[in-house]
């Protein structure tokens, strides 16, 4: 599949899980900026030293240089591509048309009570960063991670308090982003109530028309 698919969703929304499943069926290569920033970072290229000096001092990393990265990515990849996580605003939107038409962007959409349970159940293993849900994927030993046996724990960003002020600055930062995409007529909804496989097919019928 030859497209640029752009993925929107809140957090705890599935957008991750989804992702990887999609690239996977549909030989999609996935665009995630915080990946495209450790990788730059890791291998001390130009822009990673750049993103480096800003993530360092507890700064943003700027959009120019963001979007230079996705850019510098889009430029080595054959064939479709989907962006997780990018772009986060309608500045990022139009830095990203300047030099790649998105063909499709897929809104998934989840009752905000249910997405504040779905992060506040999630736990992460100290040791290797391995996921775990407590409702849909819990350890098989409570707070032991089933892969390497380290500990189990809530991220600071995951208590209910935390993942409220989250939702409250998507809604605030990234839903117009729909009605940007709307307004070119390439925004499909999608259902993201339900488990895993069910959301995974409404997406996958959504960018298969």
């Amino acid at each position: 599949m030859d497209k640029k698919i752009v993925l929107l969703g809140p957090p705890g929304s599935g957008k991750g899980t989804q992702t990887e499943r999609l690239c996977a069926e549909l030989k999609l290569t996935k665009i995630s900026t915080g990946d495209l920033l450790r990788e730059a970072v890791r291998n001390n290229t130009p822009l990673g030293v750049k993103a480096k000096g800003y993530m360092d001092a507890g700064r943003l990393v700027p959009n120019e240089l963001v979007v230079d990265l996705v850019k510098e990515k889009i430029k080595c990849v054959e064939g479709g591509v989907i962006l997780d996580g990018f772009p986060r605003s309608l500045e990022q939107a139009e830095l990203l048309d300047r030099f790649a038409k998105v063909d499709l962007a897929v809104d998934i959409e989840v009752n905000e009570d249910n997405l504040v349970r779905r992060l506040t159940l999630r736990r992460t293993c100290r040791s290797c960063n391995a996921v775990y849900h407590l409702e849909f994927n819990p350890p098989k030993v409570e707070s032991i991670c089933d892969k390497c046996g380290g500990e189990l724990f809530q991220r600071s960003d995951d208590t209910e308090r935390t993942v409220r002020e989250r939702l409250k600055v998507y809604k605030e930062q990234t839903l117009p982003l729909t009605k940007y995409y709307s307004k070119k007529g390439i925004l499909r909804k999608v259902d993201g109530e339900g488990d895993i496989g069910t959301v995974y097919q409404r997406v996958l019928k959504a960018i298969k028309g």
